[in-house]
């Protein structure tokens, strides 16, 4: 059910890497939006926050792993019609740093993500088309939208 004031904010998604060149990614639950798609590490833009210190915020929250963002490399416009909400995502690079280099991603707010993975560009595509519960796309809208916008992502990283 939609809300009747419309809500405009700015998200920012992490896209943390590692050795292998696989991204952090876990699956959204809790009574958000984007229920059971595929997600980086992110959130709203804080006051007073720039977006890189955003992105290093948020992936410690919620992955514990310590990160330096170095650049917002992809900008998409998601409007979730169904709530009446409209994002704008930056999407930011970051760099594991210190005994995150090696580390694990935790799931630090299991209300809100049912698990970490490490997954490719190739395997983040293939859920771009896959079948889903309930017909709903695999993939956070941003996402969906990031791969449409930025058919060569992996370049820009």
């Amino acid at each position: 059910m939609a809300s009747s004031n419309p809500v405009v904010r700015v998200g920012v998604a992490a896209v943390v890497k590692n050795a292998m060149g696989k991204m952090v990614v876990g699956v959204r639950k809790g009574n958000s939006h984007g229920i059971g798609h595929w997600q980086f590490p992110g959130g709203h833009l804080e006051f007073g926050e720039t977006p890189l210190q955003c992105a290093e915020r948020e992936t410690l929250e919620e992955t514990g792993l310590q990160v330096h963002a170095e650049k917002i490399v992809a900008v998409t416009n998601d409007i979730f019609r169904e709530n009446n909400k409209q994002y704008i995502t930056l999407f930011v690079v970051c760099q594991r740093t210190g005994a995150s280099e090696n580390q694990e991603p935790m799931t630090l707010e299991p209300e809100k993500c049912e698990g970490w993975s490490w997954k490719s560009w190739a395997e983040i595509r293939e859920y771009l088309n896959a079948q889903s519960v309930d017909g709903q796309q695999t993939l956070f809208l941003p996402i969906i939208n990031l791969l449409k916008d930025y058919p060569n992502i992996e370049d820009l990283m």
